[in-house]
């Protein structure tokens, strides 16, 4: 597959950019659902040991990929403990 890639961009350099684009696009979502499958509190991967992950957060964790208006290390806990 890779060879028809090559002889296609040899053929055709205008399609180049193309082969760039879509590779990166790939590359990005691999990454970006690796990133959630191993960071995000709602994924469980050790029912046993740890069945409720969100649990153990604190108010001070970032979970979210990106946060805008939210500085985390400020935040404080309201409310008592379960």
């Amino acid at each position: 597959m890779l060879c028809q890639i090559i002889g296609q961009a040899k053929k055709h350099p205008s399609l180049i950019p193309l082969f760039i684009f879509i590779g990166a696009g790939g590359t990005g979502a691999a990454l970006y659902v690796t990133c959630l499958a191993l960071f995000n509190p709602d994924v469980s991967w050790d029912r046993k040991n740890n069945p409720e992950p969100w649990n153990k957060l604190g108010p001070n964790d970032q979970y979210k990929f990106y946060s805008v208006n939210v500085d985390y290390s400020k935040l404080k806990k309201e409310g008592s403990d379960f």
